[in-house]
């Protein structure tokens, strides 16, 4: 079988993937496999969950969750930007977002990386 996109990834015609400096897999590469058959298959670098208290975050608040809570919207209040989600899902080892804000009353660390000032709801 013929594969243009990948043939047109393999020369180089479509630039590589990069992702904002707010996505999760910034810094990420895109690897290939290349399958039995020929066809080469895309596909990201793994991306290992750091431990919740790893030495790299820094704690600047918590968060008490509420009934209708949404990760987003905590993300948006406490560090600016509601794309920085996933930031709260490592200082908490959550895999699945839903997870932290399914339980009323489950306390949130809201971390940024260590030597980042803290966000908007910093105490």
């Amino acid at each position: 079988m013929n594969y243009p996109l990948a043939a047109m990834n393999q020369l180089g015609v479509i630039p590589p993937v990069v992702f904002p400096t707010d996505s999760r897999y910034y810094g990420f590469g895109v690897l290939q496999y290349t399958a039995p058959n020929g066809r080469v298959i895309a596909y990201l670098a793994r991306r290992i969950v750091p431990q919740p208290g790893a030495p790299n975050y820094a704690t600047i608040n918590q968060y008490t969750v509420h009934q209708g809570d949404r990760l987003d919207q905590i993300a948006a209040k406490y560090l600016g930007d509601p794309l920085v989600f996933w930031l709260i899902c490592d200082a908490n080892g959550a895999i699945r977002p839903h997870d932290l804000v399914a339980t009323q009353g489950r306390v949130l660390n809201i971390t940024t990386p260590q030597g980042v000032p803290g966000g908007i709801g910093a105490t």
